[in-house]
């Protein structure tokens, strides 16, 4: 785990009336020498931790990278399998980096992902702000088909945010997106740094207290947290030229699903500014550069389309300065000159896949609570 983005907090959570205490070291957050994050709650109280309502029942991790790591767009996407049972509460979400100073919720909250256990199919995603906060945080479910539990199996949950738009997906489905027109004229307050929170809450008013049929211990298992951006800053990694100079561009900067991607004089517009992702996409207004009905025929339309980890979102590099989709001839031949200042970033879980630091504790920090 990389200490010089992530950090322990400690203490228990009165404002969402969790019954758990947080932890520094690695009882409750470790590596498991198979290159995860373990976050593990427990029935316990070794320390005699003092919470809210009185000696605290539980122990439990939430590390953030408060003042070590933000992010201002891109793709913010991490790979867990969740617990289970009633009570657990898992989340992985962000927070303003202005909380300091403006407090809870002028902030801003972005939840890529929590779960209550009383949900076992369903994940949720969800915007807080100011005059839209705690149950009345503006956001949508996410249910696995089939009966599916996502504590079955490790699921991948992410949210691609760029000015003005936030998508969430789940394994590459896109299950809802949010823009200042869903806010009813309430401020929107998500064009600015965040920073990440893991976090893995026993109990509190949203999942109730675990009761008898609650099995402990339960793991919140991360494999990876990775942000795919450039510098933070508005606009994404940069622009893709084209035949005569020309800019690779949305038209009509139209984020709508099936809008045509052309060639346009370049302006320095965020319909021509494009972030390269970790997982093999090209993205702009919050969307993916896709290849119309994953068509082959010389002449298929490439256009911008929700984002679905399909094959016909898949990009990789032939030769210097050139992308094109695997397995397909991009019309025009159009020549990429991407002018990434910064790669993705990986707030690196994988360096826990180094047997040496196994068990190594982590940094304790102050913590930065929601309410």
């Amino acid at each position: 785990m990389d200490a010089a983005k992530w950090q322990t907090e400690t203490g228990d959570n009165v404002n969402n009336h969790e019954r758990q205490y947080y932890t520094a070291g690695n009882r409750n957050a470790a590596l498991d020498g198979q290159g995860h994050l373990v976050i593990t709650a427990r029935r316990e109280n070794p320390g005699n931790y003092q919470c809210w309502y009185g000696r605290c029942e539980y122990t439990s991790a939430r590390l953030n990278t408060a003042g070590r790591f933000t992010t201002t767009y891109g793709r913010v996407e991490a790979r867990m399998k969740v617990p289970r049972g009633q009570g657990m509460w898992p989340a992985f979400w962000m927070l303003g980096n202005d909380i300091g100073q403006v407090g809870w919720p002028n902030s801003g909250e972005i939840d890529v992902m929590e779960n209550v256990g009383f949900e076992p199919s369903t994940v949720h995603g969800t915007l807080h702000g100011p005059g839209y906060s705690g149950s009345g945080g503006i956001g949508a479910g996410y249910t696995l088909p089939g009966g599916q539990a996502f504590a079955d199996a490790f699921h991948t949950f992410a949210v691609d945010w760029s000015p003005n738009a936030i998508t969430w997906s789940v394994d590459g489905t896109v299950y809802q997106r949010r823009t200042p027109a869903d806010l009813g004229g309430r401020q929107w307050v998500f064009d600015k740094p965040f920073f990440l929170v893991l976090n893995l809450a026993v109990g509190g008013y949203w999942p109730g207290d675990p009761d008898g049929s609650t099995v402990f211990p339960q793991q919140l298992l991360v494999d990876y947290v990775r942000v795919s951006t450039d510098t933070g800053q508005p606009g994404g990694s940069g622009p893709i030229t084209g035949v005569g100079g020309k800019c690779v561009d949305v038209a009509g900067a139209n984020s709508a699903n099936g809008t045509p991607v052309q060639l346009y004089d370049c302006n320095g517009t965020a319909a021509q500014q494009w972030t390269v992702g970790g997982d093999g996409t090209i993205r702009a207004l919050g969307k993916c550069l896709d290849v119309a009905s994953g068509g082959t025929a010389d002449g298929t339309l490439v256009q911008l389309w929700d984002c679905n980890g399909t094959a016909a979102q898949q990009w990789r590099p032939r030769r210097a300065g050139h992308r094109q989709p695997a397995g397909r001839q991009v019309p025009g031949r159009v020549r990429r000159q991407l002018r990434q200042r910064h790669p993705a970033t990986h707030l690196d879980l994988h360096r826990s896949r180094q047997p040496e630091v196994d068990g190594d504790p982590l940094t304790s920090g102050p913590p930065q609570r929601r309410v």
